[in-house]
């Protein structure tokens, strides 16, 4: 699977081409943070946490009346997950969430982000709720609150219900932002006075494109380019429904935002100019959604690069969809694009990517720890906000486990320590990085890989359902414990 396209390879289905790109940004600096040095660390009340998210981790999809999902369906047929297994069991998360949440605790995060099964709350989509799946999340926030971990809630990870996919198409119909609308004034009006946080969709650029465009993810359509721009527009859509939602049926002081898989685009040089051209990049290289969102626009590049193609939208939508939001979450792995000015009207043009780049266990896992500095630094001025989550960080290993019991994966410790230290590095100048969530708590169901591919602190053993620390959980505790990088 990662030979045909790679997990987070959105340069060449973005929609755009640099020779659709004309004008360089506008506008000031965002409010800087209260920033510590970069020698001190982080700044103080910086949010540690790790992740997770439903379909990955719960299992249990036939148990307490939980509807079935598109992932359901789509693990399958036959050659659509690497290693062929499914999220029926996965980490047993279901069961053993007290046992997880033991984990975070011992790593001393205060704060853990997990997705809620819409199919597990509403297990048509709509209508009538499932009791005992809001029980569920219920129990799971009463006892991160215990154990003094602050829960972070995102409403769409993925596993939308296969009811509204056989009925409306899924997100091709603003039926489902409707009622994607409906599900999450629900899960506010009951979560929300304990949830101060709260994520719309997580991913768009993934699941639209690797979903709706090139058939790789659920539900696996392959749609011409023209209804893709038109599901993400829904997308972006049902997340401006769902601010909306949280604002009015949640309680007062509930914060809710996006969690995007950025377009990556770094300078390839740190000079001014090719900063300029990056910062052109990563604006309109996320103009599909991230920018609309946050400007309540399509960009003129986008739309003329779309043509025909551009989705078809109203004024009332937009205004929708680029509700205020409380902060911008974006999940960090490798560079899509490096860029250099371009003297032909174009303001930036993107650069192949050599086939002797660094790389993780995962192909797509470029080694480019300055993703983590320049990254959030262009987003605060470009989209004006003072306050980023990284809300997905991390990597893939090869995780052995040795003749002693112990995971030593110094290669994990590496990718950390140097995304984390130029992380620090933009604290320290004042980017408004308020917290970060480390993907992933546990090795799980990663999606088109299966099990195959393991991204956590904690090692699983799928048979037993051992959880074993691997060396990088203490890492990670030590840079929790010293509120610094260079652990």
């Amino acid at each position: 699977m990662s030979d045909k396209v790679s997990r987070r390879q959105f340069a060449a289905l973005a929609g755009l081409s640099a020779a659709a790109i004309a004008n360089p940004l506008d506008g000031a600096d965002a409010k800087p943070a209260a920033a510590a040095s970069r020698d001190s660390g982080f700044p103080t009340g910086f949010v540690w946490g790790t992740a997770t998210s439903s379909y990955q981790v719960e299992g249990a999809v036939n148990e307490g009346g939980r509807g079935g999902s598109i992932w359901d369906k789509f693990v399958r047929i036959p050659g659509k997950i690497e290693d062929g297994s499914t999220g029926d069991r996965a980490n047993e998360h279901f069961h053993r969430y007290k046992e997880d949440i033991a984990l975070i605790k011992d790593l001393g995060c205060k704060a853990y982000r997990f997705s809620i099964a819409w199919p597990r709350v509403f297990p048509d989509g709509d209508g009538k709720p499932n009791p005992n799946g809001l029980d569920f999340y219920n129990r799971l926030v009463d006892e991160l609150l215990r154990n003094g971990i602050e829960p972070w809630a995102t409403l769409y990870h993925w596993d939308l219900p296969q009811s509204l996919q056989d009925r409306f198409g899924g997100w091709r119909s603003t039926e489902t932002c409707k009622i994607f609308g409906d599900y999450a004034a629900y899960v506010a009006e009951h979560l929300a006075d304990r949830v101060k946080n709260v994520f719309t969709l997580n991913e768009s650029g993934r699941f639209v494109q690797f979903g709706y465009g090139l058939g790789i993810d659920a539900p696996g359509m392959t749609l011409p380019q023209r209804e893709v721009n038109q599901v993400r527009h829904n997308s972006a859509l049902a997340h401006g429904i769902a601010v909306q939602a949280v604002r009015a049926h949640g309680r007062h002081g509930t914060r809710v935002g996006p969690a995007e898989n950025i377009d990556v685009c770094v300078p390839a040089i740190d000079t001014p100019e090719h900063v300029v051209a990056a910062e052109i990049a990563l604006r309109e290289m996320n103009a599909g959604y991230l920018n609309v969102i946050m400007t309540g626009q399509y960009t003129d590049a986008f739309l003329k690069y779309a043509g025909a193609d551009a989705p078809k939208y109203t004024a009332a939508e937009l205004k929708i969809i680029s509700s205020p939001v409380d902060f911008l979450g974006l999940n960090i792995y490798a560079p899509q694009n490096y860029v250099v000015p371009s003297a032909e009207g174009a303001g930036f043009m993107p650069l192949p990517i050599p086939k002797s780049f660094p790389h993780m266990s995962s192909d797509w896992l470029r080694i480019a720890p300055e993703t983590m500095y320049w990254v959030p630094k262009l987003a605060a001025k470009i989209w004006k906000t003072d306050a980023i989550y990284i809300t997905e960080n991390g990597t893939s290993g090869d995780d052995v486990v040795t003749p002693d019991g112990k995971i030593y994966d110094t290669d994990r410790i590496m990718y950390l320590r140097n995304y984390l230290a130029q992380l620090q590095r933009a604290t320290a100048e004042g980017v408004p990085v308020r917290g970060y969530f480390l993907w992933s708590l546990m090795d799980n169901f990663e999606w088109v890989f299966g099990l195959s591919k393991r991204f956590g602190l904690y090692h699983v053993n799928f048979d037993t359902q051992v959880r074993t620390p691997k060396l990088s959980a203490s890492f990670y505790r030590n840079v929790i414990a010293k509120n610094a990088a260079g652990a």
